[in-house]
């Protein structure tokens, strides 16, 4: 690699014991800390001008995203909250909201759901006590009998 003898500036004799990438080869020490400057902006701004296209061409390139989407199930008491609200938004034209006109009993659930525990065996050797609703296993234990009898693994509360 080319090593000058003398200062591209100011013509003085260069003596370095250790060249490094950082240093500058064609000047000598007091003419390179002033021309640190000068020869800095180029690189630096041909990398802030990379990165602002790089970044711009990214988010252009991106797709919009999709629409927020809040699904309830059917037996969700918050979705029985919204369809009380949408009937009594909209009265009937005797002035009567149509919720009035349902009967009690339908708006609160007639019968309590049985809670079961899976009852599968874990690695510990224990049932397994994970809620399910019905008399199945759960998503771990899928296809695992039981260790308990059906009778032992409805839950009271």
């Amino acid at each position: 690699m080319y090593r000058p003898n003398f200062c591209a500036e100011c013509g003085a004799k260069i003596l370095r014991l250790h060249w490094h990438a950082w240093t500058s080869r064609r000047f000598c020490d007091d003419c390179s800390k002033r021309l640190l400057k000068q020869r800095l902006t180029i690189p630096v701004t041909a990398t802030i001008a990379l990165l602002s296209i790089g970044m711009i061409t990214g988010r252009t390139g991106r797709p919009a995203p999709p629409p927020l989407i809040i699904e309830r199930s059917a037996n969700s008491p918050l979705y029985k909250l919204e369809s009380n609200d949408a009937t009594n938004e909209n009265p009937d034209t005797n002035g009567e909201s149509t919720n009035s006109r349902l009967p009690q009993d339908s708006q609160a659930p007639t019968a309590e759901e049985l809670v079961y525990v899976c009852g599968a065996r874990t690695k510990k050797g224990t049932p397994c006590a994970r809620r399910v609703h019905s008399a199945v296993r759960c998503w771990q234990h899928k296809g695992s009998p039981p260790m308990l009898p059906t009778e032992k693994l409805i839950v009271r509360e």
